[in-house]
């Protein structure tokens, strides 16, 4: 798929071709479609890169219930920018730049007013009602178009885009510091990038897995304790450890014992969507002043944070590439957890 920038500020190419599920759960085909003119306030971006996160797969099925077919599926993009329109002053032509989950938002409420834009009530997904980064081109509301910090790679950066932030966001909330504990539950896609992020703002970090086999691997990440999950006797042995437990696995567990883990006033932190409602004692909850919480994607101003905080510290996502006509091939190797551990397509 050739990307030929567009020199004409406020215009675009006719047709945008890209990837696209024709019905839910369907294999993606080749689709041309008219985007139609290029909004005063929109970015049109040449794409080069676009990350395979699991909200596609969902996506691409309607799982949620909320896909428009025919679908392009894609939300971790990293390109260059094709063309700006007439009011955007902050990108330029030629520009290497990154777009996330989040496309728009109202730019009005107490949310977006508080920087918060990610909490935006008419908040617009990258690939949610329109099409997204598996193609060509996409568009986006400049504010949401983010700069990518030249010491980063194309192909590390897309998946920082939703993955990075979807674990960097709730770091950064819940106050991570030298002195916090960190437990990481899953060291999969998002996983290996919270060890690295956690680590990166000098925590402890602990992390939790069913799989034995990833020890060490987690420590090469820069885990200092590995538990693995399926031992009830290591589980006992970190009760009462850890200051913010950040789960970002899809799958049911017994999270009263990751309750017990936490310290008093610890914060069990989803991230990651369990198929079944999460069900706990409220007792720990009381005795401990213990929370449980939910963390979205991050605000555009959090997303150049991040970016940079990963650019300066070597925080990197471990990928396999694929090229872009093979869309479908890295999706059934998501699906089957083969990809260690973000795909990433190229243009």
């Amino acid at each position: 798929m050739p990307c030929t920038p567009i020199e004409d500020l406020g215009t675009a190419m006719a047709q945008i071709q890209g990837l696209a599920a024709h019905a839910a759960g369907a294999e993606l085909l080749p689709y041309r479609y008219d985007p139609g003119k290029l909004g005063p306030q929109e970015v049109e971006i040449a794409i080069t890169h676009c990350g395979v996160c699991h909200s596609d797969l969902h996506l691409i099925s309607n799982d949620w219930g909320i896909s428009q077919y025919p679908f392009i599926p894609g939300h971790e993009v990293v390109g260059t920018v094709a063309a700006v329109g007439a009011e955007v002053r902050s990108h330029q032509v030629g520009q290497r730049v990154g777009l996330g989950w989040q496309s728009n938002s109202c730019g009005e409420c107490e949310w977006c007013t508080r920087g918060m834009e990610n909490l935006c009530l008419a908040s617009e997904g990258t690939c949610v009602h329109r099409n997204g980064g598996y193609a060509e081109r996409v568009r986006a509301n400049a504010r949401f178009v983010i700069p990518i910090p030249d010491a980063l790679k194309s192909e590390f950066a897309a998946p920082l885009l939703c993955g990075g932030i979807t674990v960097y966001n709730p770091l950064r909330t819940h106050g991570v510091n030298p002195s916090s504990r960190v437990g990481v539950i899953g060291i999969g896609g998002l996983g290996h990038l919270a060890i690295q992020f956690a680590r990166t703002f000098g925590a402890q970090v602990t992390a939790f897995s069913t799989s034995a086999g990833k020890e060490e691997e987690a420590r090469a990440l820069g885990a200092d304790h590995f538990v693995n999950s399926r031992e009830s006797k290591q589980l006992k042995e970190v009760a009462g450890t850890q200051d913010l437990i950040l789960s970002t696995i899809n799958a049911d567990q017994d999270w009263g014992v990751y309750l017990q883990a936490l310290r008093p006033t610890g914060t069990l932190c989803f991230v990651g969507v369990p198929p079944s409602p999460v069900s706990v004692h409220a007792f720990p909850l009381i005795a401990g002043m213990r929370s449980i919480s939910g963390n979205p994607t991050g605000s555009p101003y959090r997303l150049k944070e991040m970016l940079d905080v990963a650019a300066r510290h070597g925080v990197k996502a471990q990928i396999e590439a694929f090229p872009m006509a093979k869309a479908n091939e890295a999706i059934e190797k998501v699906k089957k957890n083969k990809v260690r551990y973000r795909a990433v397509l190229t243009n």
